[in-house]
């Protein structure tokens, strides 16, 4: 996911429409920028099935009232162990947003391996140490 506006790349994305005979496909030259949402997200336009999407879509930041900032340090608390209520009173935040937030790291496990890795600097055995977390303890 892009850091700033000039980072996001309609290469890197592709269209969510399930009905688009491009579904899923990256780099197919479909889709293409589409200005910004309210909160400065980017916005992309799949040009086979006519429809927008915002940057973090299919993502875990996606449709959050949380930052990127928060849910980062709520990875990196749950890497050195932290259970549901510690992060709740560290953070401020409701222990229930926490388990949300836990629920779809879950789901979307491969691409946050591979976001926290590459653009948060975690090395893979903090990464391994996180998942060991959220397996388990059930929410």
């Amino acid at each position: 996911m892009a850091r700033n506006k000039s980072e996001a790349d309609p290469k890197e994305q592709f269209c969510s429409n399930p009905d688009c005979s491009d579904y899923g496909k990256k780099d197919a030259g479909n889709i293409v920028k589409y200005g910004h949402d309210k909160n400065g997200k980017q916005r992309f336009w799949c040009n086979t099935c006519e429809s927008a999407f915002v940057e973090t879509k299919n993502t875990v930041f996606y449709n959050r009232e949380l930052s990127e900032d928060q849910i980062i340090m709520i990875c990196k608390l749950l890497v050195e162990k932290n259970g549901i209520r510690a992060i709740e009173q560290i953070m401020g935040i409701h222990r229930d947003t926490v388990s949300s937030v836990v629920e779809d790291l879950a789901r979307h496990a491969r691409e946050v391996t591979d976001f926290l890795i590459r653009n948060v600097g975690l090395t893979k055995v903090e990464v391994d140490e996180m998942w060991s977390f959220v397996k388990k303890n059930p929410y």
